[in-house]
């Protein structure tokens, strides 16, 4: 304070000297948590970098503003929104008017007609999946969902859910197929699937959900006057804008409609708009589950920043300069993957190691190095090998809850640039080959 003698600090490192502050002490739910496997491969990327190597990141699912600014008038009116003294706490189910425009967004985009009590506006889309949880599950009930998929395996453990990992195959596109979840639906809770699908980039065939989506009304409609419980399809949409090629979006609601008042959208502004630190999403269901995550959600305070959501509401509704940005965004994330796929295609064609996919959604590339047990022992080291030799940094898809030694990776094309990528290929084939 003013006037006052300046305080002498406490040194507070000798307070965290005492044993029983020891790991021991913590939860159960704490101690079992793991860490993003994500963060620890950027630790080493970092190092690289910082010892002046030329690093091809693919590791990172966010968007590196030098490459994808968000939306001018996203930004512009989120600036606006906060000089009008948008600076207090929003409802908390979110702004009327993002919540009404969202129901005109997907009225006009999907075909799918809600009210505005059906849609809850969250700080983010991770937000919804931990809501989504919370408000369905009682510790030891079942989930369902493919891996490699994405945190599911995290939030299984947080909530001391049991789980069903369904391990899926490039085959069927990495999804899972209606033979292989109907026999786990009996006594599940919650069906998780992603589509377009981090980490692979893929897209769910139209036919191949809508026999997922029919499974679930028919347990549903078996469970009627049981007393069992609803049987909920958690569908994580947060990438459907972003689809190439022949690859189109489709919801279970569209192609199953009976199946709507057990079907859990989740969406968000982060990937479709490339506004990740905006922290804007929303989940989209029956409106006694939104009012039931409202509230749990609301103990946790996930609500989405006020004037972001004030902005996001105009931009929804921009639909011209909406669409044509996306348009542009979506081509230069295209031109990336593609020439990805072109450079890893070349050296599989040549024979080497390698299997990849072509690009059907999101911003991500499935490649496979096909080295377990041959050069390598396990994926790790075929990533450490990538690092080291190729400058190249990508993700396994063990960082997905994927246990199999596969070969599998996740590359990213959302912080990097074309003569990134080009750059890097000669560098990979010489990796490969050596």
């Amino acid at each position: 304070m003013t006037g006052s003698q300046p305080r002498t600090p406490l040194d507070t490192r000798a307070c965290f000297l005492d044993p029983t502050l020891a790991d021991a002490s913590h939860s159960t739910m704490a101690r079992g948590l793991q860490g993003s496997e994500i963060l620890k491969i950027a630790a080493d990327v970092r190092a690289l970098k910082a010892s002046g190597r030329e690093i091809c990141n693919l590791t990172v699912g966010d968007f590196d503003p030098q490459q994808f600014p968000a939306p001018p008038q996203l930004v512009e009116d989120t600036a606006a929104a906060l000089r009008a003294g948008h600076t207090n706490y929003p409802p908390s189910d979110g702004m009327l008017e993002l919540r009404q425009a969202v129901v005109r967004y997907y009225e006009r985009e999907l075909g799918l007609r809600y009210p505005v009590e059906s849609v809850l506006i969250t700080g983010g889309a991770r937000p919804i999946l931990y809501g989504a949880y919370g408000t369905v599950l009682d510790a030891g009930d079942l989930v369902v969902h493919p891996v490699p998929s994405w945190n599911n395996n995290h939030y299984v453990h947080l909530f001391a859910a049991r789980s069903v990992q369904l391990p899926v195959t490039a085959e069927h596109g990495f999804f899972p197929t209606a033979a292989e979840v109907a026999p786990h639906l009996a006594k599940a809770r919650l069906l998780v699937i992603n589509s377009p699908l981090n980490p692979t980039g893929t897209v769910i065939a139209p036919e191949q959900l809508a026999e997922l989506a029919e499974l679930v009304v028919a347990e549903n409609r078996r469970r009627q006057g049981t007393g069992q419980k609803a049987l909920f399809l958690l569908y994580d949409q947060v990438y459907w804008t972003l689809t190439f090629g022949a690859a189109r979006h489709v919801t279970p609601c569209e192609l199953v409609p009976a199946c709507t008042p057990y079907v859990i959208l989740l969406d968000a502004i982060s990937k479709s708009f490339a506004a990740t630190g905006m922290r804007v999403g929303w989940a989209v269901a029956s409106p006694p589950l939104i009012a039931r995550m409202r509230d749990f959600l609301g103990h946790v305070g996930a609500w989405a920043p006020r004037a972001e959501q004030v902005a996001t509401a105009k931009w929804l509704d921009a639909v011209e300069s909406r669409q044509q940005w996306q348009r542009a965004f979506t081509q230069a994330l295209q031109l990336r993957l593609e020439a990805l796929y072109r450079g890893c295609r070349a050296l599989q064609q040549e024979g080497l190691p390698i299997e990849v996919i072509e690009p059907q959604g999101a911003i991500y590339l499935s490649v496979r190095f096909d080295l377990v047990g041959k050069r390598f022992a396990n994926n790790e080291a075929i990533r450490r090998h990538l690092l080291e030799r190729a400058g190249m940094a990508v993700v396994a898809f063990q960082a997905f809850g994927l246990r199999e030694e596969t070969g599998w990776f996740r590359l990213s094309v959302g912080a990097v640039s074309l003569a990134d990528i080009e750059a890097m290929l000669p560098r990979l084939r010489a990796a490969l080959v050596g």
